[in-house]
């Protein structure tokens, strides 16, 4: 069963109880019809590329804003009207993750209708720092593919579950049959992270229509076991030993999306890619699954070198076939990633057993703006 986003918009409804705490940013204005403008974010970007966050909590003592455009939380200074306020940057051009921690607790933005996803609270607020020129992510006036939202009983975990997937221009009127990349979210995430934080449609959008990339489906699963986060909680069974999640792309995924969707079943014509946590399984997958997966993009991937022979020890065991199976296999990091250290032991156990790959070393931490880039610059590599 699957449903369609035709104009490419999530919502999201979040009930906060600190009304004690945070009041409107404006009083409500009444209109003709009754009804009172949105109230402006927390947050004002300005031409400089600094951005100024501002929260009006009166009763507050201590009022904290932390988010992925620095590494610790930034303290914010109360006015006399009770508005807390800091400024930061000038930052590169980019989207934001945010969150407000008020006297100990953690809040999103009550005016900011842009939510990153998530499947173990109520996610961050987002905002975009402008560039001059466009980015990948932006959206742009090229033709748009359409995300789909899909509904499946996983027979490896016997629960119901959901998946992202996104088709590009041309799908719906042609009968071919596309190339898919399998794209796996972090820890923090959901199948949704990839569209609603990451992007992943507008920048295939952008690439198909300048012909960097070859039109392909990419499906986005949920990475953690049990159902999925938006059906409520689940017991999930135990951890396979190294591995961060097991995950039910082979037995699952892989069989529904080729019954309901017009995607080749060549390993060929099939890719795996995630970020931290997905880097992780789409190791774990891809290395021990050569006959169905011949090109692996590993963004940030959490690595135990500890059980490396052990955990792929498949691809270990004949260097020259993987390396035959092998179209590509791509690895990146930020340099002050914290995950860097052990992402970089492992390329050069990697190259110490001759198989072949790229590790591309970025500058920044584990943030989303460097899994978009990573994302832009490894699908036009896929299926050539």
């Amino acid at each position: 069963m699957a449903h369609t986003i035709l104009g490419m918009r999530m919502t999201s409804a979040l009930c906060l109880a600190f009304s004690t705490l945070l009041l409107a940013q404006a009083p409500p204005a009444r209109g003709r019809r009754g009804g009172a403008p949105p109230a402006h974010p927390a947050y004002e970007v300005h031409s400089d590329r600094t951005v100024t966050f501002q929260l009006r909590a009166p009763e507050a003592t201590d009022v904290k804003v932390s988010g992925d455009f620095a590494q610790t939380a930034l303290t914010l200074v109360k006015g006399a009207d009770g508005t807390w306020t800091v400024t930061l940057g000038p930052l590169r051009p980019a989207v934001y993750s945010s969150a407000f921690t008020v006297n100990g607790v953690r809040v999103v933005d009550p005016a900011n209708p842009m939510i990153g996803a998530a499947d173990r609270g109520s996610g961050s607020s987002l905002f975009e720092v402008k560039a001059d020129q466009t980015e990948p992510w932006d959206i742009q006036p090229v033709p748009h593919g359409t995300v789909h939202i899909n509904y499946y009983v996983s027979k490896k975990f016997q629960v119901p579950r959901m998946v992202y997937l996104y088709t590009p221009p041309g799908y719906e009127t042609s009968a071919v049959k596309y190339p898919a990349l399998y794209l796996m979210h972090g820890a923090g995430g959901e199948e949704s992270s990839w569209f609603a934080e990451g992007r992943a449609n507008l920048i295939l959008d952008n690439l198909i229509a300048e012909g960097k990339a070859k039109p392909m489906v990419v499906v986005m699963p949920y990475g953690r076991p049990g159902q999925a986060a938006r059906f409520g909680p689940s017991t999930p069974p135990p951890a396979t030993q190294g591995v961060v999640f097991p995950n039910d792309v082979v037995e699952d995924v892989i069989p529904f999306a080729e019954r309901m969707y017009r995607i080749s079943a060549r390993a060929d014509d099939r890719a795996i890619a995630g970020l931290s946590m997905g880097g992780n399984q789409t190791l774990e997958t891809g290395l021990s699954h050569l006959d169905t997966f011949h090109y692996i993009g590993a963004f940030s991937p959490v690595v135990f070198n500890q059980s490396v022979e052990q955990d792929f020890h498949e691809a270990f065991a004949d260097p020259a076939a993987t390396n035959r199976k092998l179209k590509l296999f791509f690895i990146y990091c930020g340099k002050t990633d914290t995950l860097f250290s052990s992402i970089q032991s492992f390329h050069e156990v990697l190259d110490q057993r001759n198989i072949h790959h790229h590790f591309i070393q970025t500058e920044e931490w584990h943030v989303w703006r460097n899994w978009r880039d990573y994302l832009a610059d490894f699908a036009p590599r896929l299926f050539r």
